[in-house]
């Protein structure tokens, strides 16, 4: 373990900065925390969490991914792809990281998707466990240890210093080149017994998936509740758009005057043009909508994927439903776990 003062933070940014673009979170304008290039001047914020995800990082919103080039009868395929850039991602809390686990079950399975697989092997993820957890937090209910959390390297915050362990070999080979002093873990244990205490005490420590999971599909599919919970949901999508773990997307193409491009955007099961086909849609109503999004999560994903779940408690939804739909109730509505 290696330790350095908080107040050597930006010297540690420069270092990595010559072989990699540095990103963490940091305040915009609204007091919000959003992921942005690092620069002399640019301070860390002290937001629990980023507006969206780390995902857009390897699976962003909009992304071209090739050009046609039309002469005639001629169909000319243009692969407009370039090799990504090294880039580090500082400061992403242990819920972030564990979507990692449920996207590379996605992405990197046969086919893989090469897009995102390339962006993978070029980031570089540093970790900052939790020392304030928030009280829509909820990922010890999936098993995430938000004071260890994973990553290349993690990072623990004290009062005036942080304290830096390596987890992969690219960790490790980026934290040889920083020059930190050794350091025995003491400090560590210290900050890590009092978040846990805090996370004892949150609101929702007691939620389990114990009524949900592979092989519950007959059991929760036509429950009544269903219905009731749909009826105030807006359809608007917020919830997969600052959703970690969402990994939905619909392919379109435009002309540019040039040649046609084709490109990929994030996509939500919450619309209703969602998977439109020649024949229509496969789901019609809204409470089939609303009905799939939470069963693909807490069951249709775990069954098909050694019982991880398809959520890691990030609390986004909690905080940005304009009308306070989200897991959470459904979990304890479905679940029967008030």
């Amino acid at each position: 373990m290696f330790k350095c003062s908080i107040d050597s933070l930006d010297k540690i940014f420069a270092e990595i900065s010559k072989n990699a673009t540095v990103y963490l979170p940091v305040d915009n304008d609204d007091g919000k925390a959003v992921y942005t290039k690092w620069e002399n001047g640019v301070k860390w914020s002290n937001e629990l969490n980023t507006v969206k995800s780390l995902k857009d990082f390897f699976f962003p919103q909009v992304e071209n991914l090739m050009e046609f080039k039309v002469e005639g009868k001629n169909i000319e395929i243009k692969d407009i792809r370039t090799e990504s850039e090294d880039f580090v991602v500082f400061g992403v809390r242990a819920c972030d990281v564990r979507s990692f686990d449920i996207l590379d079950r996605v992405f990197l399975v046969e086919p893989c998707d090469s897009y995102y697989a390339n962006r993978r092997e070029h980031g570089v993820i540093i970790s900052v466990a939790c020392t304030r957890p928030s009280e829509t937090c909820f990922c010890n209910t999936f098993g995430i240890d938000a004071t260890s959390p994973n990553g290349d390297i993690t990072v623990w915050k004290t009062e005036d210093a942080l304290y830096w362990n390596a987890n992969t070999e690219k960790g490790k080979a980026l934290l040889d080149k920083l020059n930190l002093d050794e350091c025995d873990d003491s400090a560590v244990n210290e900050q890590k017994a009092k978040t846990a205490e805090i996370m004892k005490r949150l609101p929702l420590a007691s939620l389990t998936t114990e009524n949900f999971g592979g092989g519950k599909t007959d059991e929760l599919f036509n429950r009544p509740e269903w219905k009731t919970l749909s009826e105030s949901c807006l359809g608007c999508g917020t919830c997969t758009f600052v959703c970690p773990t969402c990994q939905c997307y619909d392919i379109k193409e435009f002309n540019n005057g040039n040649g046609v491009i084709r490109f990929r955007c994030w996509d939500s099961c919450m619309y209703s043009d969602f998977t439109k086909m020649a024949h229509g849609n496969n789901r019609l109503s809204q409470v089939e909508r609303f009905r799939q999004r939470f069963m693909h999560k807490l069951v249709y994903y775990p069954e098909n994927n050694e019982g991880i779940f398809g959520c890691v408690g990030c609390g986004r939804c909690l905080a940005k439903c304009p009308i306070s739909m989200n897991i959470v109730k459904v979990m304890k509505t479905i679940g029967g776990n008030d």
